[in-house]
């Protein structure tokens, strides 16, 4: 089967060119100190543990010593992968060397074995998966274009935890019977996304198959996704966005965009700017409420993602520009750290918004 690897459009790439100058290192900086102040803050802190005994009853820095901040596992794991993002894209920034001390911190060798021995326990065959399993990878492809000897030598010690994970999704895939499309961690969509990026960084051709295929099966039949269901109370991904952002990796352009007509056919033609505006958080002190601090953010790159696999000429592209921007505004100013429920975690979504790494 082709592995098909699309191209960013002159649109998304002038995007890129104008971000990467308005997002400086001051900038950054403020992203990174909110991963400095979680990255190794073991409390408080929310397990998803199976218990295989009474040996197993230990803190969070025992059970997993490399990936034991941020509140969860998989927050602790991109806000690892926030820290090597921006270091990599500001090495000369007076910040990045706290966020390099950090992952020395955490990325040894025998922290990272420990994980392992964990990740493989009785139990936990579906440990953080999709989700952690996917952010796992991504820094794991983070590091690997980092081409330092220091972002090397991590390379080399979180090797065999993202084999592992591979290995897992790879296992996984074809016995999946239907998608999941939910707009919490389980979804299916988003993960395959970032799992997908980095098979084609590490090489990985026979996942980039295996997920092109299963990816074809899922959703490429799909139609009339209801966007006006979105998003659930609680949301920090959209399924139908998501979706539409999965498929323009895996669909040539031709393709792509009479199966985004047939998808989402609510888009409009006329450059409306109305079409889908940010949502509102009512508390951010409440964890799950304030996800939608997290769905604006993600909505602006999948909308990004959605528009650079689109003709310029393309009577949507105005209408999906219009609500990348708004939510890419509202889903920035409220990453403010000012509540641990999000500051441990939209730094990284903001930092993924930003930097375009999903273009």
């Amino acid at each position: 089967m082709r592995i098909v690897v699309l191209m960013v459009s002159l649109w998304g790439a002038s995007v890129v060119r104008a971000e990467t100058q308005a997002f400086d290192a001051a900038t950054a900086a403020r992203f990174t100190r909110l991963a400095l102040a979680c990255v190794h803050r073991e409390y408080p802190n929310k397990l998803a543990h199976v218990l295989n005994g009474v040996k197993d009853v230990k803190a969070p820095r025992q059970l997993t010593p490399a990936f034991y901040g941020c509140y969860d596992w998989h927050s602790s794991v991109h806000g690892h992968w926030l820290l090597a993002r921006l270091a990599r894209t500001f090495p000369e920034a007076p910040w990045a060397t706290d966020a390099k001390k950090a992952l020395a911190q955490s990325l040894t060798a025998k922290n990272l074995a420990t994980e392992l021995k964990y990740f493989e326990g009785p139990g936990r065959v579906s440990f953080e998966r999709p989700y952690g399993l996917a952010w796992l990878l991504q820094l794991a492809a983070e590091l690997r274009q980092w081409k330092t000897p220091e972002a090397q030598q991590w390379v080399k010690a979180l090797e065999p935890l993202e084999r592992a994970a591979a290995a897992r999704l790879s296992k996984w895939l074809p016995k999946l019977s239907r998608p999941i499309r939910v707009g919490e961690h389980d979804q299916t969509a988003f993960a395959f996304g970032l799992v997908f990026d980095w098979a084609r960084v590490a090489g990985d051709a026979a996942l980039l198959e295996l997920l092109q295929e299963r990816v074809e099966v899922f959703y490429g039949k799909d139609r009339d996704c209801p966007l006006a269901y979105e998003p659930g109370g609680q949301d920090f991904l959209s399924p139908c966005l998501a979706e539409a952002d999965l498929m323009r990796r895996v669909l040539t352009p031709e393709k792509y965009a009479p199966w985004l007509r047939t998808f989402l056919p609510s888009i409009p033609e006329s450059g409306a700017k109305g079409w889908l505006v940010p949502e509102v958080v009512t508390d951010r002190s409440d964890p799950k409420l304030a996800h939608l601090d997290g769905l604006n953010l993600s909505r602006a790159w999948m909308l990004e993602g959605i528009v650079s696999a689109l003709p310029a000429a393309d009577p949507r592209v105005a209408a999906l520009k219009a609500a990348a921007l708004s939510h890419r505004t509202a889903g920035l100013e409220s990453v403010t750290g000012e509540h641990y429920e999000g500051g441990h975690w939209l730094g990284s979504f903001a930092v993924y918004l930003v930097t375009q790494r999903g273009l």
